[in-house]
């Protein structure tokens, strides 16, 4: 096994920046995750380090060797495409053996790394079956056998589970992960799912316009967000705007909020629903912090939890979580209510929102 290093990595088609100066150090045995929207760079980045697209400037180096302009068969990379890319006329087998025979790895080890390869992902018994005779979450695990096959320092993964239903996403994530802390591989994956980011990784890397906005564990960027964007991708938030006068942040629709932060200028509040406090009728009122009264404008029933939108003013909108504990949890639309949250929450320079 081995870590991956990325140095001033971009790639760039004409004026359009795909990636732009890339700085990541993966340890040995680490799951990272790449997190972003369409066209952030995330998928263009692990392209680049499988070899598959050249890279405009920068260095990757895989367990200290240099690996920038290698050819992907050169590179001790495993790649799971997005769609699988199995051989419809293949069987199971020769589609996990294709790799190793591209390294010319004669036919006794070819067959004896298969073997190993499809009892690892539990499809040994399906050796013999076409892609088109299995579901899509044992195609997935076909892939998955195909990159492991030549046993590789490195296994990357583009948007594995996103051909997938949700229950059978949520199977399979749990599979890979169990998977890759046995073996101990470096793993590299991109999506544009955040639950699959929260659950899966050791670190999240969260991109934009081809740029790291933000590195760290999950803990790290869900708690101590360092922009707006970070915090809108990474979980919920309730979005307040305002500016800081006299040292207090004081929201467009003009409420006063107490904070542990102090910005100067326009500036901008976020409010994870599970850090705010919901209350109602006389005498309910929740003490200390910041509290507000206000108006249920909205209510979303999601099975174990529910989310109450009230409305401030008529600027101010803030989302708190309610514990489902029967049918009378929450509160009614047009009730009103106070809610409170904490002065520990991230505020961001409205410049680097």
């Amino acid at each position: 096994m081995a870590g991956v290093n990325l140095q001033g990595l971009s790639k760039h088609y004409g004026e359009f920046q795909a990636a732009e100066d890339v700085n990541l150090d993966i340890a040995d045995g680490e799951f990272l995750v790449l997190l972003g929207p369409s066209g952030c760079g995330k998928t263009t980045t692990l392209r680049m380090i499988a070899g598959f697209i050249e890279p405009t400037k920068g260095r990757i180096t895989v367990g200290g060797a240099d690996v920038t302009h290698l050819p992907p068969w050169k590179r001790s990379t495993g790649l799971v495409f997005q769609n699988y890319a199995l051989f419809p006329h293949m069987t199971v087998a020769q589609n996990v053996a294709f790799g190793l025979e591209m390294r010319k790895i004669g036919k006794a080890e070819t067959a004896e790394k298969v073997a190993t390869a499809l009892d690892l992902v539990q499809l040994g018994h399906l050796a013999d079956r076409y892609p088109r005779q299995m579901s899509g979450g044992q195609q997935q695990r076909v892939a998955l056998a195909r990159a492991l096959a030549f046993q590789p320092d490195v296994l990357l993964l583009d948007e594995p589970l996103s051909n997938l239903d949700a229950k059978l996403r949520h199977e399979v994530r749990h599979q890979i992960r169990n998977l890759q802390q046995r073996l101990g591989i470096t793993t590299i994956m991109v999506t544009h799912d955040q639950e699959e980011a929260l659950t899966m990784a050791d670190r999240m890397v969260v991109m934009k316009d081809g740029r790291v906005q933000q590195l760290g564990t999950q803990r790290e960027l869900y708690d101590d967000p360092n922009s707006e964007f970070v915090a809108s991708f990474v979980g919920r938030s309730s979005f307040i705007k305002g500016r800081f006068q006299n040292g207090q942040f004081v929201s467009s629709g003009g409420i006063t909020v107490e904070t542990d932060r102090r910005l100067v200028g326009e500036a901008v509040l976020a409010l994870r629903p599970e850090r705010v406090t919901l209350a109602k009728g006389a005498g309910m009122e929740p003490q200390g912090g910041n509290t507000y009264r206000g108006q249920v404008e909205s209510i979303s029933y999601l099975g174990s939890s529910i989310d109450v939108e009230v409305r401030l003013n008529e600027t101010d909108r803030v989302i708190a979580q309610v514990v489902n504990s029967g049918r009378h949890s929450g509160a009614a639309v047009g009730e009103e209510v106070s809610i409170t949250f904490p002065r520990d929450v991230p505020v961001f320079s409205a410049s680097a929102a």
